[in-house]
């Protein structure tokens, strides 16, 4: 059950983390103002406080399962998930809030833009290194990988 959960969790944070990413995206490229500034609240609530528990949830099953495992995937998933984690409470978080509160008062300056760019960076981090860890969890537990993803090991 704790496998199903912390899978679950992941997914969840996973798809946040993305369809974040892809809706800032799309609407900087294609949206009005408005549509910015209704992306960026609609990612700080409901979306923080959706993504916020799954990676909580992630981390502690991951913790708890990783406990009895031992070898190379596991230390490189107990490696990774720190700076996840940092990534996503030192930059994500309040780059998300900061644009939110900017974009909802109409403030759509050169500081607005670079706060974007240092969240589409570390948003794009996050993702690679969870979808990293999520095949990696996949490997451990004998589930297929897919031939189409390129095999490392």
């Amino acid at each position: 059950m704790k496998r199903k959960i912390h899978l679950l969790a992941a997914v969840v944070a996973t798809l946040c983390i993305a369809v974040f990413f892809i809706s800032t995206i799309i609407v900087e490229l294609f949206g009005s103002l408005d549509m910015i500034a209704a992306i960026k609240s609609l990612i700080v609530t409901p979306g923080l406080f959706i993504l916020i528990p799954a990676m909580v949830i992630v981390g502690g099953s991951g913790f708890s399962l990783g406990k009895s495992r031992k070898g190379r995937l596991v230390n490189v998933k107990k490696k990774r998930m720190p700076f996840i984690a940092l990534n996503g409470l030192f930059i994500l978080t309040p780059c998300a809030i900061f644009l939110s509160i900017w974009a909802t008062s109409g403030i759509f300056d050169t500081a607005f833009y670079i706060v974007q760019g240092i969240e589409l960076v570390a948003g794009a981090v996050n993702l690679v290194l969870m979808g990293l860890n999520m095949r990696d969890g996949l490997k451990m537990t004998g589930v297929g990988i897919p031939r189409f993803v390129k095999q490392p090991y």
